[in-house]
């Protein structure tokens, strides 16, 4: 009992507070080491998951991309379809006013036909126009030599004309002389 009593450690010893001290730095060192190992682990976990989240969302967007190209392209070609399909054919006889190549960038062929007419009272002829467009142009060229004659002309309507097509839904595809 006597070797207890001799060597006493108080908080007011200088080898307790030495002690102390050593043991508070080396649990501080050790604290550090930890979180510092914590951290580059946390870092390393949220820069990989920041990537993934990059390639995700990059990967989204080239899908929406493509998808929403290929809907466009479908879309465009049905439109396509659907404008040049044939709404109706007949056939319109008058006399040949004009013919003319026209158009700002586009250059097509458009006529005019006088379909002619009568008042109720059968008394005067009412002027009446009919225009038209042409593909040809072996057509325009014919069509040329009638002017002032009486034609009969074949013709399709479609749906919706595209500015390289001509200024009317009527395509002129025959013609022949009255």
């Amino acid at each position: 009992m006597s070797d207890i009593n001799e060597n006493p450690k108080t908080p007011n010893d200088k080898g307790f507070i030495e002690g102390a001290k050593d043991s508070i730095s080396k649990n501080i060192e050790e604290t550090k080491d930890s979180l510092s190992k914590s951290y580059e682990g946390t870092k390393d976990s949220i820069s990989e998951s920041v990537d993934s989240g990059i390639k995700k969302t990059k990967s989204f967007f080239r899908k929406v991309l493509i998808f929403s190209s290929l809907a466009l392209l479908l879309v465009g070609i049905g439109y396509m379809v659907w404008a040049n399909w044939t709404y109706s054919e007949g056939t319109r006889t008058g006399y040949m006013m004009k013919i003319s190549k026209k158009g700002y960038v586009f250059k097509t062929f458009e006529g005019q036909l006088n379909l002619g007419g009568l008042q109720e009272d059968q008394s005067s002829v009412i002027g009446s126009t009919w225009n038209f467009s042409l593909k040809e142009g072996f057509l325009a060229k014919k069509l040329e030599e009638l002017e002032g004659k009486k034609v009969q002309l074949r013709y399709k309507e479609i749906n919706r004309a595209m500015p390289w097509q001509g200024d009317t839904n009527y395509y002129v595809y025959d013609i022949e002389e009255k």
